[in-house]
């Protein structure tokens, strides 16, 4: 593990499957559609282990035997049913209340990264109760380019007032890794996320924790402890 900075200003969050367990809405999503087009539903665990590679992997699973332009042509309605059960079975991880309100107690400001498309996290984000509390919320289509380019790591440090040297960012994919990574924040992968089948010690990353509990331990070990 590499050491903490010092004086560490904030932290970035990735958000399905480092903050919240979307997956069974993302899956209710799909087999409804599914069965809309007559085809039959992907196993549950196929779908979440994908889920961090957004919604073009999850009808990859849906829709195995149909090429890219077709399950490009699905995507909007796969969306739209998406949103109508958005945050029904959505929950945030175990622990990540506790984390979240630690980092605000100590002052901490925290945001989030995401390639969720903009309509879908800002909705979700506040059903969940965060948005007022975060300090900058980045989605897929704010830029031109998402992750792992560093653009939009770099602009949520902005748009939080964050310097990158001295702030986290946190994410269950490589993608999260290598973007944080470009931006020059400090990388931790976690291991209770979706992990698209990798291995987070592979990634490259700064840190791997197993729960928010060590996360928090790494990033406030003052007030952890205290």
């Amino acid at each position: 593990m590499t050491p903490l900075p010092e004086n560490i200003q904030g932290v970035l969050f990735d958000l399905d499957g480092t903050l919240l367990d979307s997956a069974a809405d993302l899956y209710g999503a799909l087999v409804e559609q599914c069965a809309e087009e007559g085809e039959p539903a992907p196993a549950y665990d196929a779908v979440r282990q994908v889920v961090s590679r957004g919604s073009t992997a999850i009808l990859q699973q849906g829709f195995p035997r149909r090429d890219d332009a077709e399950r490009k042509a699905l995507l909007p309605r796969y969306l739209a049913l998406y949103q109508r059960m958005l945050a029904q079975q959505t929950r945030a991880f175990d622990g990540v209340d506790a984390l979240l309100q630690q980092l605000e107690q100590e002052g901490l400001r925290w945001g989030i990264v995401t390639n969720k498309p903009g309509f879908l996290t800002d909705e979700l984000v506040q059903r969940i109760g965060w948005a007022s509390r975060a300090a900058a919320v980045v989605s897929g289509d704010t830029l031109p380019v998402k992750k792992p380019d560093p653009a939009p790591v770099l602009l949520a440090c902005e748009r939080a007032g964050l310097q990158p040297a001295r702030c986290v960012f946190v994410g269950d994919d490589r993608r999260d890794v290598l973007a944080g990574e470009a931006a020059g924040l400090y990388t931790v992968a976690v291991s209770w996320g979706y992990l698209d089948g990798g291995d987070p010690h592979s990634w490259g990353a700064d840190a791997v924790v197993d729960q928010p509990a060590q996360l928090a331990a790494l990033l406030m070990p003052s007030s952890v402890a205290a």
